[in-house]
């Protein structure tokens, strides 16, 4: 079959299509045909100025899907072909770096020799889930307020991300948005730096250029589509516009100066300074819009939750007038008192189990997180406060913000440590008395020693979403981590390494109801979050490839206390698998392909040096080593994969052999 820009179907050789009259390329890639030895065609999704898109499924990775992106741009003359490849396979290192869990993931860039040519793809996943426009098509109404404050503060973030590291969306519009499935966050597809390529080599190949490869009409700005000129604010009016057509559901070209009607003043002062015709006078940046979202009571979807926490009765450190942040304190020292915290609520290195079992095991649902509704022991400021306390709680609130860290999870996790160290305290709430002075200063102390472990320890983006984390995140991480071949098992290695390096005390203790969901827990989910960042990064996942003609490899890594790495190899059933690890203070975990409950792994957490067996499935394995060192360490992994030879058979029996004196009997 073939398909056209639509997605209607239509037999092969067709020159129009047969339900909208579109004419059909004849360079549509045939369905079923398999791509550089591993990529099988599905079905078109689509074509533009810069080749066609398709659905595939990845044979070395179990049939998993994925999208192709041919880069085929409308020039003939072999100069420009060539120069618009350069600039494409650029481009796609470009996108190769990007690494957010609502970005679809850039595989690999290959060749194929298709239909008498040499074809350029690009490779990245399939994201299951309905764009934006589908989803506004088959609403009977458009979407609500709520749904689009929502929207702009789960996408916010995507786009500073991609804008820290200098990469413009150029093409943001409801149809590259999509809703998925698995938490209904929206994932930004269909970068436009291969489109500009596209459009960059047709002119200068003096082929005539639609507008949509500098961006969709409407939906770009002014500069944009005149000129060419992107910027992040390029990407925040596309933003806007697209809230507009949700919201008002018609397209920019039919929206009238009235759509602040459909719009609350504070959406309205947000969405009308983003859609600026000047772009001097558009928000800078993504977080000056958070900044200024946050600073308005705009209402959120339940439908669509964002990662910010459910609220609990408890006070917190009133906002006073600001002041200078302290000089900041290293927390040296001062994991030892967390350490007696989290010894205070128990738990252990069962969290394996717990947290994230691999998919194909059955699973209750876990709880969605809510910060311990514990009674705040820190008053509210007022005047009776010294100019120190008010300067010192201001110098927190100020750290905090900084830092990204949510308040309500803040408040709940020094409210824990403190009654922890402090049990007399319990059940009472701090005056603003001259008597209960020390215990508010105490109170301050416990939590600028958080602010202080948050900072060295997790990252910005982890930090936002503590006291948030919950079953969206689970399934988010499993979905990751396999994606890359890494299993449940592997992650819960590196999270405990790391979570057990900063909190020793933990290790053998017993496990509580509702740890997942308690600040403590909170920080251990904060902490595997950001090692699923660094698997997708590649910073401790490595792949083994065998040099060809051989059946072995060595690698080296240096871990530092507390770290782990990961090795992934596909081999086959049957393989004699040995490794040999060379480096001390370490466990060694080998997981198969596909864990069962009668086998989740073939080795856990060892402290053994040497290791074979005969592998039972065919696919990735995985090897995790963790260090338990105190200081940094050399880590050498020998990897052998040998194939058995099968027994010879015996030879057949010869009739015509003289018998023995046995057989004689």
């Amino acid at each position: 079959m073939t398909y056209c820009s639509q997605g209607h179907p239509n037999t092969l050789g067709s020159r129009f299509c047969a339900s909208c009259g579109e004419k059909l390329s004849p360079q549509t890639i045939e369905t079923g045909l398999v791509l550089g030895d591993r990529y099988q065609i599905q079905s078109e999704l689509g074509h533009g100025g810069f080749g066609r898109t398709y659905l595939a499924c990845d044979r070395n990775r179990f049939n998993e899907p994925c999208v192709l992106k041919e880069f085929a741009p409308q020039v003939q003359a072999a100069e420009a072909l060539q120069k618009a490849e350069e600039l494409f396979a650029r481009e796609a290192g470009v996108l190769y770096q990007l690494q957010h869990p609502q970005i679809p993931r850039f595989r690999e860039l290959f060749r194929a020799h298709v239909g008498g040519r040499d074809r350029l793809f690009l490779v990245q996943d399939y994201v299951t889930g309905k764009n934006y426009r589908q989803l506004l098509n088959a609403r009977s109404q458009p979407f609500s307020e709520a749904e689009i404050a929502t929207l702009l503060r789960q996408l916010l973030p995507v786009l500073h991300y991609i804008h820290s590291i200098g990469v413009i969306h150029r093409d943001i519009s409801p149809d590259n948005l999509i809703q998925r499935e698995t938490d209904f966050l929206p994932v930004l597809i269909d970068f436009g730096g291969v489109k500009q390529i596209a459009a960059s080599v047709s002119q200068m190949a003096h082929t005539p250029s639609s507008a949509t490869l500098l961006g969709k009409v409407g939906y770009a700005p002014p500069e944009q589509m005149h000129a060419g000129i992107v910027s992040p604010d390029s990407d925040l009016y596309a933003l806007a516009m697209t809230a507009l057509v949700l919201r008002i559901g018609k397209e920019p070209q039919d929206i009238s100066a009235t759509w602040r009607d459909a719009f609350t003043p504070p959406l309205q002062t947000v969405l009308a300074k983003m859609l600026a015709l000047q772009p001097i006078d558009r928000y800078p940046n993504a977080i000056a819009v958070l900044q200024a979202l946050d600073a308005t009571s705009l209402p959120t979807s339940a439908s669509t939750p964002i990662p910010t926490p459910t609220p609990v009765p408890i006070a917190t450190v009133a906002a006073v007038p600001p002041a200078p942040v302290a000089e900041k304190k290293s927390s040296v020292g001062k994991i030892a008192l967390l350490a007696v915290f989290a010894a205070a609520i128990g738990f252990t290195w069962g969290t394996r189990n717990l947290w994230l079992p691999p998919a194909s095991e059955p699973t209750e649902p876990t709880p969605t997180a809510t910060p311990l509704p514990v009674e705040s022991p820190s008053p509210t400021p007022t005047s009776n406060f010294s100019a120190a306390e008010r300067a010192r709680k201001a110098a927190l609130r100020d750290r905090r913000e900084a830092l990204g860290v949510p308040q309500p999870f803040y408040t709940a996790i020094t409210n824990t440590t403190f009654f922890e160290r402090y049990p007399n305290q319990q059940g009472r709430t701090l005056s603003d008395s001259k008597e209960d002075e020390i215990w508010r200063d105490r109170w301050d102390q416990i939590a600028g020693d958080w602010l202080d472990w948050f900072e060295e320890n997790l990252s910005s983006q982890a930090r936002r979403n503590l006291g948030s984390y919950g079953d969206d995140d689970l399934a988010r991480f499993r979905q990751q981590i396999n994606a890359l071949g890494v299993g449940s098992g592997t992650l819960n290695d590196l999270t405990d390494a790391k979570f057990f390096h900063l909190f020793p005390d933990q290790r053998g203790k017993t496990e509580q109801d509702g740890f997942l969901t308690s600040p403590i827990g909170q920080v251990w989910q904060a902490i595997a979050a950001d090692q699923v960042q660094a698997l997708q990064s590649g910073d401790t996942l490595e792949k083994v490839e065998f040099a060809p003609g051989t059946t072995s490899d060595r690698l080296t890594a240096t871990l530092a206390p507390g770290e782990g790495r990961v090795y992934t190899a596909t081999l086959q059933t049957g393989q004699l698998l040995g490794i040999k690890l060379q480096a001390p203070n370490t466990r060694l975990s080998v997981y198969p392909p596909r864990p069962t409950a009668e086998q989740p792994f073939l080795l856990s957490d060892s402290e053994e040096k040497t290791w074979s067996a005969t592998l039972p499935q065919s696919g990735i394995y995985e090897i995790v080593v963790i260090s338990t060192a105190s200081q940094p360490i050399d880590v050498e992994l020998s990897i052998a994969a040998e194939s058995i030879a099968p027994e010879p058979a015996p030879p057949p029996a010869d009739d015509s052999a003289e018998p023995s004196e046995d057989d004689s009997n």
